[in-house]
């Protein structure tokens, strides 16, 4: 089962990178870090569809069974880097793909918003986006060790568990894609 995770957070060293990195080496998990895959604001240009880091990213997401989609919430919503990135993508890639969604917030009730944003965008793609979703506040993280503290690590473990789930029963039950 190959699960991808997208990092929509680009400053390097913050909590969303923190949560990339521990589900990847708790799971055994790929990722795609968008700051260093580094696509270019998409403008619509047929060129760019062929650009390596942008064929790259596409055959990645195609070839998951399942997606984890992490952003921090900026300004109400995911990333726009991230927007840009997803930008990229196609049904063909995404419909009917397991799809879990997390958002790092900075506390108090944010994060929401992001999370409603990617579904949203998600829908767009026919993508399956799983009923579990988690918001982690700064609180959540354990930073001297680069984990997560053990409420959250119980909530992503569940979370998980779903995401497996749903890409099980997508492939007992195989949708044709379009």
């Amino acid at each position: 089962m190959e699960i991808l995770i997208i990092n929509g957070g680009m400053p390097k060293g913050g909590r969303t990178e923190l949560l990339t990195r521990f589900i990847a080496k708790e799971y055994q998990f790929s990722y795609i870090d968008i700051s260093e895959i580094q696509l270019p604001l998409l403008t619509g240009e047929q060129e760019q569809w062929q650009l390596p880091n942008v064929v790259f990213f596409k055959e990645k997401v195609k070839e998951a069974d399942g997606i984890i989609l992490i952003s921090p919430e900026y300004h109400g919503g995911m990333s726009g880097a991230l927007k840009n990135t997803l930008d990229y993508l196609t049904r063909e890639e995404l419909a009917h793909k397991p799809v879990a969604l997390l958002a790092t917030a900075g506390g108090g009730k944010g994060g929401i918003n992001c999370l409603n944003n990617m579904r949203t965008v998600m829908r767009g793609f026919y993508a399956n986006v799983i009923p579990k979703q988690i918001i982690l506040d700064p609180d959540c993280f354990d930073y001297e060790d680069g984990t997560l503290l053990e409420e959250s690590r119980h909530l992503l473990a569940k979370m998980v568990e779903e995401l497996k789930m749903y890409v099980k029963m997508s492939h007992t039950f195989i949708v044709p894609r379009e």
